[in-house]
């Protein structure tokens, strides 16, 4: 009988050393759940269970007490970005054992981003994707939307893509179109601010814009960020080029605007409220007034874009989420008359990863 001993004591230790090898959340309702936490943002935390291959998504409030075994890159409201390991210290409190520098404790509430950070691509990476498409019987009309964005985080940047597509057909009218497409770069300084640099492209038939080009940079602080929502704001300078695509006057003829190049500065707020169960409401505005400006652009020229978006995470299915969207561009010395304004208004399903 002893000689089975060893296989027995082997037997009983190895589901401990499992666990104690997984990270662990105690729930404030009494459960324990172990298994691989992924990441906490926006105040919802995500782990996966070891006795199941989905993932949970938990309130971060309704966590009592955790312990986290792998590497994570932990920001905290203050915009502190941490690399290490933590665990919880005491009701409300949470130890982080700093990789690069001294320990620290802090409040529970003040992390308000978590990312598990390997040497995996994929790790850092995250993207979102919505379609949507209507159909209207009168003249054939037919509109599609689509939307894409990316992102990748690193311990001291960060860097993003968007691009986002509407095309509006229907009989006996040209065709409606409007692109927009940006890459984005952030590198993070400390007390949460940071240095920004972007590239932006936009065409739309509504104002005769072939193509807008606005190269930004800029340095940006998060005014306030918590677990349910934050407040970001931002300014510098922007080069802009632009072409327009021809436009047929009333007497026939076709002309085309003059290209158009100035230097601007910008002026940028945005705000993104989350803590409303699944809905997740964002708002952006930016401001241009022209600085320098070519013959061609008059003198007191101001741009706006403003971005609204509605998301209804986790429909039917985990990671779907509906999208609601406006979005405006203003300009008080467009090339046409008349065409100051151009918005759209559009919905559709996604998902995000």
């Amino acid at each position: 009988m002893k000689k089975h001993y060893p296989l027995f004591l082997l037997l009983l230790i190895f589901p401990l050393v499992c666990i104690a090898q997984n990270d662990t959340l105690h729930l404030n309702n009494g459960d324990l759940i172990v298994g691989d936490l992924k990441s906490m943002d926006k105040g919802v935390l995500t782990i996966e269970p070891s006795y199941s291959d989905d993932d949970f998504k938990i309130t971060w409030e309704d966590i009592k007490a955790m312990t986290a075994a792998q590497r994570y890159l932990i920001t905290l409201s203050d915009g502190t970005r941490i690399n290490g390991t933590f665990r919880s210290d005491g009701e409300g409190k949470i130890f982080i054992d700093n990789e690069d520098g001294e320990d620290l404790t802090v409040a529970q509430d003040d992390v308000v981003n978590i990312n598990s950070v390997d040497n995996s691509f994929l790790s850092r990476l995250s993207a979102n994707i919505d379609f949507g498409l209507s159909l209207t019987k009168a003249n054939n009309q037919r509109q599609l939307n689509g939307n894409l964005r990316m992102g990748y985080l690193a311990d001291r940047w960060s860097a993003d893509l968007y691009y986002n597509t509407l095309l509006t057909t229907q009989d006996d009218v040209s065709d409606i179109q409007r692109n927009d497409a940006g890459l984005g770069f952030r590198y993070f300084l400390p007390s949460d601010w940071n240095l920004g640099a972007d590239l932006d492209f936009l065409s739309n038939t509504e104002q005769s814009l072939d193509l807008r080009s606005t190269a930004k940079l800029g340095v940006g602080n998060f005014i306030r960020r918590t677990n349910t929502f934050y407040w970001n704001v931002g300014g510098g300078i922007a080069f802009t080029s632009e072409t327009y695509s021809p436009v047929l006057d009333p007497d026939g003829t076709t002309t085309t605007a003059p290209n158009r190049q100035s230097m601007e500065g910008y002026i940028a707020t945005e705000l993104n409220l989350y803590d409303i169960g699944d809905l997740n409401l964002l708002t952006s505005l930016v401001f241009y007034p022209t600085i320098i400006n070519d013959a061609s652009v008059e003198s007191g020229r101001i741009r706006t874009d403003f971005r609204f978006d509605a998301i209804y995470d986790d429909l039917f299915i985990k990671d779907f989420y509906v999208r609601a969207g406006f979005t405006l561009n203003y300009d008080n010395r467009p090339v046409e008359v008349g065409k100051e304004v151009d918005y759209i208004f559009t919905t559709g399903f996604g998902w995000e990863w």
